[in-house]
């Protein structure tokens, strides 16, 4: 048997090193532990502080919501004194169509005590909102046929509107409500398939399936259209996520895919496109981003290196990633107690109350606002982060949010350049929130094909939310006119911000 002295070094400065080098292991493994049981019992902010998440309490939503007080734009209640009253509720919206009810007095009531008969002076009035469930129809297309009784000229036949999948049954509202479903609501298929049948119809997720294919491919183009549109803007946010796609080719079910998302534009027509890939090699972001020349917001991810080294293409840093990393570290710090990730985020925080601070003023304003007040924080976090980087384990939580900070300081600081430019790379991960929720609740996608058709309806649907668009309304207007747009100009009218506001009604 090996005793410890027989394994431990007999000189004393090997000892010495040795055991530092077990206390710091200790140390790092200590962080891992507390970080770990943070995630696993400690609080999610996204979960049990935002009442709106939809990941809160799915089956007591009802109970847990209905005590809280609603925010101003709530319904009104006549209450105590003693109780706070609920703010005044919102009109019912103005283009929503309406059917008046009249209320009157019975017959036998309208006779005074004194013998007249009473009168209308006025009247009150309230609104009351109605949902009429789904209804379905039967489009029957009767086509009349022609001929001449006078000669042997063949018939003809009345021509039929073009439609998006000829011979199928699907119209073009049949076809937006079941994008709009999976695709902004994030239903799946199969439960859109019951949903159906329990109206009578009965339709396969297959046939469900291979209709949501059959739309992106005729919807590309006009995600053609728009990443034109988002090359020729001055600024791109890009990020990636993980998914899983079960029938790959030459690839193991299990393996991870991803889809990548670029938010960009022009500042009056937002885009936000996704695409799918196999991989994650620098390539992807070299192919989508070919041609752009302007600024490039991402996370460190050593992939997009590659385009950011091209000429013409700026790279910017995303200060909401440095901050995670000193929140892991403050995190891992003893209960209680103050550290030096505390220092970090209270100079980060006063950068972003800056920036809240020009939030609502136009960019030479909020440039200015940068050079005087932030630049005086950011010389002071650097001469922190100088002094402290050289004083810390880069192992550690601290050490690891240290160093990140550290190479890409100088992509971090290149916000001051102009006041149209970014803090983080927040608007990425905005955009990919729908993807990322739609996924928790149909996890994969069955083949590349039907991933790539993900991208593409997304694509759409989430650049018609950024201009203010409905997404059923607009899809349907888009799916109704598609089979006739036969050129680029008509493909263009067609894009959120040329058809006017689209309404549902």
């Amino acid at each position: 048997m090996i005793s410890l002295p027989d394994i431990l070094p007999n000189d004393p400065d090997q000892l010495k090193h040795l055991l530092m080098q077990m206390q710091s292991r200790v140390s790092q493994l200590q962080e891992e532990n507390t970080l770990l049981r943070q995630r696993l019992f400690g609080r999610k902010s996204e979960q049990s502080a935002d009442p709106s998440s939809p990941q809160l309490g799915m089956f007591n939503e009802a109970e847990s919501l209905a005590n809280e007080t609603p925010a101003e734009d709530d319904e009104e209640t006549v209450a105590p004194v003693s109780v706070k009253k609920r703010g005044k509720r919102k009109p019912l919206p103005a283009e929503l169509p309406r059917i008046e009810v009249i209320h009157e007095l019975p017959e036998h009531e309208l006779t005074c005590d004194c013998g007249c008969r009473k009168q209308a002076i006025g009247e009150e009035t309230s609104e009351q909102l109605e949902i009429i469930p789904m209804q379905i129809r039967v489009i029957k297309h009767i086509r009349k046929v022609y001929a001449c009784k006078g000669c042997e000229t063949a018939p003809v036949t009345a021509d039929k509107p073009a439609q998006l999948i000829e011979k199928s049954m699907a119209s073009p509202s049949v076809l937006a409500m079941l994008l709009t479903t999976k695709y902004v609501d994030g239903l799946p298929l199969h439960r859109f398939e019951k949903v159906l049948s329990r109206h009578g119809i009965e339709l396969s997720r297959q046939t469900l399936a291979r209709w949501v294919i059959q739309c992106g491919e005729h919807l590309q183009p006009l995600v053609n259209l728009l990443r034109d549109r988002l090359l020729e803007g001055p600024l791109i946010h890009c990020d990636e996520t993980r998914l899983q796609v079960l029938k790959e080719p030459d690839r193991d079910p299990t393996s991870q895919s991803w889809m990548w998302v670029q938010t960009g534009g022009p500042p009056d027509h937002p885009v936000v496109l996704f695409d799918y890939t196999s991989n994650r090699a620098q390539d992807v972001p070299l192919r989508l981003l070919e041609g752009y020349r302007g600024y490039l917001m991402t996370d460190d991810y050593a992939g997009y290196n590659a385009v950011a080294e091209q000429d013409g293409i700026e790279r910017l840093g995303c200060w909401a990633h440095a901050r995670r990393k000193f929140i892991e570290a403050q995190k891992a710090q003893p209960k209680g107690k103050t550290g030096r990730a505390d220092m970090a985020l209270s100079l980060i925080n006063k950068l972003y109350g800056i920036e809240r601070e020009g939030k609502d003023v136009n960019a030479g304003q909020r440039l200015l606002l940068r050079q005087q007040k932030g630049e005086p924080v950011l010389t002071q976090l650097k001469a922190w982060l100088d002094k402290t980087h050289g004083q810390v384990t880069p192992q550690s939580a601290l050490g690891k949010a240290v160093g990140y900070l550290a190479s890409n300081w100088s992509k971090l600081i290149r916000y001051t350049e102009a006041g149209h430019l970014p803090i983080d790379n927040n608007p990425a991960e905005r955009a990919i929130r729908p993807f990322v929720i739609g996924r928790k609740n149909w996890l994969f996608s069955d083949t590349p094909k039907g991933a790539h058709a993900s991208a593409l309806i997304y694509s759409l649907v989430e650049t018609a939310k950024a201009n203010g668009q409905e997404p059923y309304a607009w899809l349907r207007y888009v799916l109704e006119r598609l089979p006739l747009a036969s050129n680029a100009e008509e493909l263009e009218a067609l894009l959120p911000w040329n058809c006017g506001q689209v309404a549902i009604y």
